[in-house]
Formats: C-alpha cells, sequence, structure tokens
C-alpha cells in the first residue's frame, strides 16, 4: 500500500492510498478517514460506496462527513467505483457502463470479467487490507452510499448481515435489473441469464430470502432519475412484504447531488453510530 496523500482535519487525518488489487487486477485508489481517537484504539468502521461516474474522491471532497465522524469516533473508507487502468476494458462516452460505473458486481462476462470484480473488491480484499492497515475494529461495520452504490451497499448489507450492523443509503438504486440505466450494465456484466442478476438486486434478494433487520434511505423528490432510475416504492413494497424496517424519507424537493447527500450525512453517520457504538 502506498500513501498518496494525508491532510490534517478536525483533529483526525483524510488519506488517500493505492495497492495492487488482485481481484481487479489492477492498481485501486481508496479514501480512508482517521478520527483522532484512532491514535488510541480501535474505532468502528463505516464503508461509504460512490455512484455512477464517482472515484473516491467525490464523497471526500464534498460529503461532508469529516466534522461529525471526528466527533463520533467513527473510520469512513471511501473505495473506488470500478476498475481503472488503460488495459481495463471501457466504453468512452458510455457514463452508465465501464470505469465510475462497476455496479458492485463480479463481472461473468468477457472481456469485463477479468476487472470488474467490485464486489469481492468490496467485500473480501480491501478490507483485509483495511484491517491490516488501519485501526478498526471489524466486529464493528457499517455501510451506506449514494445512488450505484446505495444499491452496492444494501446488496451487499444483504448477502452479508452478519458483518455489517448498520445499512443505509441516499437515493439507492433500488431494482437495477428493470431499471433504465442499470439493466445494460447488468447485461454485460453478468450475461443474458437474468437469474444470475437476482444476487445484485436488492429487490430480488428480499424476494429470494435475505434479509437486514433495518435500512434507512433517503430520497429526493425532484431527483430526475427518481422514477425509472430509482424506484424506491418497489424497495419499500419488498420490505413490507419480508417483514424488514425500512425507514424510507422522502426528501421534498432535493434532487441526487451532493447538495443532498451533505445535507443530510449528520443523519446518516449518526444512524450508523447508534447502532455500532462505542
Amino acid at each position: 500500500m502506498k500513501t498518496i496523500s494525508t491532510e490534517n482535519s478536525h483533529g483526525g487525518t483524510q488519506g488517500v492510498y493505492v495497492d495492487r488489487s488482485d481481484v481487479c487486477d489492477c492498481d485501486m485508489t481508496f479514501a480512508v478517514f482517521l478520527p483522532p481517537q484512532a491514535k488510541a484504539r480501535k474505532l468502528p468502521v463505516l464503508w461509504y460506496l460512490s455512484g455512477l461516474t464517482c472515484t473516491h474522491a467525490n464523497v471526500m471532497e464534498k460529503g461532508e462527513y469529516r466534522r461529525l465522524a471526528a466527533e463520533l469516533g467513527m473510520i469512513i473508507v471511501c473505495p473506488d467505483t470500478s476498475p481503472r487502468g488503460d488495459a481495463v476494458p471501457d466504453e468512452p462516452g458510455n457514463w452508465q457502463f465501464g470505469k465510475g460505473a462497476g455496479f458492485y458486481v463480479d463481472a461473468t462476462e468477457p472481456p469485463f470479467a477479468q476487472n470488474y470484480r467490485m464486489y469481492s473488491y468490496v467485500v473480501d480484499e480491501l478490507p483485509k487490507l483495511i484491517a491490516a492497515e488501519f485501526p478498526v475494529d471489524m466486529d464493528r461495520q457499517g455501510i451506506f452510499g449514494h445512488s450505484m452504490g446505495g444499491h452496492g451497499a444494501i446488496t451487499i448489507a444483504l448477502r452479508n448481515p452478519e458483518r455489517f450492523g448498520s445499512c443505509s443509503a441516499f437515493a439507492p438504486i433500488s431494482h437495477p435489473s428493470v431499471s433504465g440505466w442499470s439493466k445494460p450494465a447488468f447485461q454485460k456484466y453478468l450475461g443474458s441469464d437474468e437469474t444470475a442478476w437476482r444476487a445484485y438486486d436488492a429487490c430480488s434478494l428480499i424476494e429470494d430470502g435475505h434479509r437486514f433487520p433495518e435500512f434507512l434511505v433517503d430520497q429526493g423528490t425532484g431527483d430526475s432519475f427518481l422514477e425509472d432510475g430509482l424506484r424506491p416504492e418497489e424497495l419499500r413494497q419488498a420490505c413490507e412484504t419480508a417483514g424488514i424496517s425500512l425507514r424510507l424519507r422522502m426528501q421534498e424537493g432535493y434532487g441526487h447531488s451532493y447538495f443532498f447527500i451533505s445535507t443530510f450525512m449528520e443523519d446518516h453517520l449518526r444512524w450508523h453510530a447508534r447502532r455500532l457504538g462505542d
């Protein structure tokens, strides 16, 4: 692991790092915020998964999480959204697929299967590195994200409920198997057999018996992607049918950007802190 940069912030340290990923077969960059309490003891860790077109940097620069994370004593880890590099296959000009749009799946279709293994990277490889290099309490993990990253957070929590003590999302893609901006990506990454898509679809996972105790979801009513891309009512229906507690807050007039995310970031950090404890 190499350090790209570190900056003091709210008594802690915001770092950016790069490490060679065997899973994604390329160098992967990620950000870690260490609050001041990390100098003395291991702390809960909260994973933030970003959305389409983003890198580790978007939430780091615009999410406004450091002040409260320092107060609460929470480590924040922000992975990238896809593999990177000249050798990684891509579709330049298509912002809904390829670099910046890994959808947190393990691709099975060539040529994408070699690099686009973001599920295994986020669930297995990166946590091992973080546990080895930073003072994290791996018994207290939460996960959240935005849009494509909200989809990733919910599906990862549903598939790994024993690992995560909390999960929330900002405007998640709730039913990617049918959403206009994710269905084409699933076809290219996972093939035409839609049964293989169910492992990466929150509504389908719930239908298939996967459970997580509770979710917090914030969604802006002014989000231009609300009806076709995000489909929060379908997540609500799936959770109600399964008996999963979902606090879905429709935030009047808010859109899809980091103006929306930063507004409700404090609510989400406190939600996770109450469930992860210290």
